[in-house]
């Protein structure tokens, strides 16, 4: 069977002043094969590399690196593996390199810099382990995928984005739509029903109980350098919404 572990826990929560942008980063294992899913944007390099540290591995020993979509705090750490192929859906690589002009989540160097890498298309059906298949989940990102992986503890989805969080169980559509808003709605639908465990692209795997998400591990995070009572600090609740790039498909 193979096994899915999280890396790095992904976070879904914005400021006034931009978004941080947690993606969580994942690695998938069957019979000896690594296969690290979504390895984030600079600011967590030093993190990704500790979180393979702690688990007796280095960049070396990955197989594989799979973007779920080519997004900046999905993709930016590619370059961390230079002898890992890089694996994602032939949609995504074209529009990374000539994404759509109001799309901030896509650079124009994209797929200039993905380009430089030994990069490896995937499809729906594609095995890339025992176990592991790859499941196309387009909408947020035009390519968008993710994985089905057979565990011990029944099927699993690792789904980026397509699945942004547990609030797709409510609005089943993911916050932020670069792609398409129908076929959004449709991927979530399809991921849901693909697996019994869902690894989502902004929070933390649940498995789904009565409609709602029941998570397999705690919520941890710990803000640095800032004081609760710090003057002009504020938190607020802000009713979740889905945002939908100008010029996206339908």
């Amino acid at each position: 069977m193979a096994t899915v572990d999280v890396l790095l826990h992904g976070f879904s929560f914005s400021t006034n002043q931009g978004r941080p942008a947690f993606c969580s980063v994942t690695l998938v294992e069957s019979e000896g094969r690594f296969i690290l899913v979504d390895p984030a944007y600079v600011g967590r390099r030093r993190e990704v590399s500790g979180a393979l540290g702690r688990r007796g591995l280095t960049e070396a020993d990955i197989d594989a690196v799979v973007l779920t979509h080519a997004h900046w705090d999905h993709a930016q750490n590619f370059d961390c593996f230079a002898e890992a192929p890089v694996l994602l859906h032939p949609r995504e690589r074209s529009y990374a390199s000539s994404p759509h002009e109001n799309d901030w989540a896509t650079p124009y160097w994209t797929g200039l810099a993905l380009e430089t890498h030994q990069l490896q298309e995937v499809v729906e059906g594609d095995e890339l382990a025992a176990g592991v298949r790859v499941i196309e989940l387009p909408g947020h990102s035009v390519g968008s995928i993710g994985l089905v992986v057979e565990t011990a503890a029944g099927a699993a989805l690792v789904s980026g984005d397509a699945v942004h969080s547990s609030w797709v169980l409510e609005s089943r559509q993911p916050p932020i739509v670069f792609g398409s808003l129908t076929q959004a709605r449709e991927s979530v639908a399809k991921g849901l029903s693909a697996a019994d465990i869902i690894y989502p692209g902004h929070d933390r795997p649940f498995r789904v109980m009565d409609g709602e998400a029941d998570y397999l591990e705690p919520f941890t995070l710990t803000i640095t350098n800032l004081e609760p009572d710090r003057e002009g600090l504020r938190f607020e609740a802000v009713p979740p919404s889905t945002w939908i790039m100008p010029g996206a498909a339908p």
